[in-house]
Formats: structure tokens, sequence, C-alpha cells
């Protein structure tokens, strides 16, 4: 489809004004990857359209269960049609499984403890402060949203992340984190929007840090190889495909809004 004015450009994405209506915007997947805040970068041949694809199965889940997002339409693997909206600069994540970066940071914490109900956590998107966490307070006192907006962000987080640990479950993968992002539309109500794909979580089949299916792969190279990326490709693929399958999920009363 045709392309508005380009609006912003990331490591992994575009996003374009839609050519006839400025309440929409266009996302391009990018088939850039990266780690480290972009210290590591490759090009991953079709991971646009395999990221693309898997955040169009999220978000329509996600719609389909009344969570208000950005997501209207997938035209093509590669590119979505989205409300357009202003850009919170925060990642909200919500833990169930220790690892990774938390487990760095907090180590009396062991590895793989579980966390009931899932951890909260807001880390300010600032590449060159490498994503600081921040508080609530510290949200609240620099501006960046309103108190009531933030108790919003931490509820609507939480909903995502048991409504997409459900579906993953139904295949028993774990879900261990998720990160997410929200806007505020034009209208200037909070909704989840940017991206969800298999950047944006950590999943290890049967419970299994082994057999994880996520980025982390690639963070845990010590050298990239075409060999590697290719590896990384496949599991992207493998993600996009067990997501299709979320297309035919009938989302339970009580995931509903």
């Amino acid at each position: 489809m045709n392309l508005g004015a380009q609006l912003a450009e990331g490591k992994t994405k575009i996003v374009y004004a839609h050519p006839d209506d400025p309440a929409l915007a266009i996302i391009v997947h990018k088939d850039g990857i990266s780690a480290g805040d972009g210290a590591r970068r490759h090009t991953v041949p079709g991971k646009g359209a395999l990221s693309g694809r898997t955040t169009a199965n999220v978000f329509a889940l996600l719609n389909r269960a009344g969570i208000a997002t950005h997501f209207v339409a997938a035209p093509e693997p590669a590119m979505m049609i989205v409300r357009r909206c202003a850009m919170i600069p925060l990642e909200v994540v919500n833990r169930r499984v220790a690892t990774g970066s938390y487990v760095r940071r907090n180590p009396a914490v062991l590895e793989g403890t579980r966390f009931d109900p899932p951890l909260l956590e807001f880390f300010l998107k600032d590449d060159a402060r490498h994503d600081p966490q921040v508080t609530p307070e510290d949200i609240v006192a620099q501006g960046i949203a309103s108190a009531a907006e933030v108790e919003r962000m931490a509820s609507e987080s939480r909903r995502v992340f048991l409504l997409v640990e459900w579906a993953w479950a139904a295949q028993d993968v774990t879900l261990c984190d998720m990160k997410i992002e929200f806007g505020r539309d034009m209208a200037g109500a909070l909704i989840v929007a940017d991206v969800i794909d298999n950047d944006s979580w950590r999943i290890w089949p049967g419970g299994a840090k082994e057999r994880m299916l996520d980025k982390q792969v690639y963070r845990n190279m010590p050298v990239v190889t075409d060999e590697g990326l290719e590896q990384v490709r496949r599991l992207y693929a493998e993600v996009a495909s067990r997501t299709d399958n979320w297309r035919e999920l009938s989302v339970p009363a009580h995931e509903r809004a």
C-alpha cells in the first residue's frame, strides 16, 4: 500500500503517516536485530515479516479480549496499520520468572524464582543511559505520566501479561517476562502500542531455559555468525507460526474486559 511521510525510525521499525487518514499511521518492520542498546546489530533476512506476523497475532488477541491497543490491521506481514498516538518513553515489564537482568540486579534472588502475582517494573527508554529503572513516583515527578496513568499502565500491562501467558500456556510454553509500551491516542487515552514480538519476551517451552525461543539466543552468542543468524531466523519463524494458532483461540470470559 502507499505510504505517507516518514514520522520516525527505530532499530527495528519505521513509522509512516497514513496517506489518507491523519488518525492512522503505518508501521513497517525492518529485518534488523540488536542487543546491548544497539552495541550489537545485525540483519536477519525475513525477520521483519516474522516480527510483523507475531505482533499482529498478539495485538489481534488483545483486541479480542477488549484491551485498548493501537492495532487496526496488518495488510502485509511486515506492515501494520495503527491508530496514531504519542508514545510514552517507558518500557513496562511484568516478570513471572526471575531471570536475565533481574537476577543480575538482585543477586539475592535465585534464578527461576516465580513471582505470583507477576512483578512489575518500569524502565525509561534512553539508550544512552541504558534504559534505567524508574519508580512510579519518579515517572510522575518527571512529568512523563500522571499518577492515574501510571496506575492504569500497571493494571493494563498485567492484563496483557496474563492473557499472553494464558495463550502460551496452551502450548506448554512458559512466559517468563514481557515488556510492552503505551501511547496516548489523539483523544489522550492510554492504549497499548508499539510492537509485541519475539524481541519483547522470554519464552521457555516446557519451562526449560535451555529450550528458549526468543531474542535471548542472539544476546547469548559470544560471536555472531551466519549460522547463528540463521538459527535466530528459524526461532522467529517458529514463534510466528506458534502465534498463528492464537487466531483460533477463543478468549475466556474472565480474560475479557
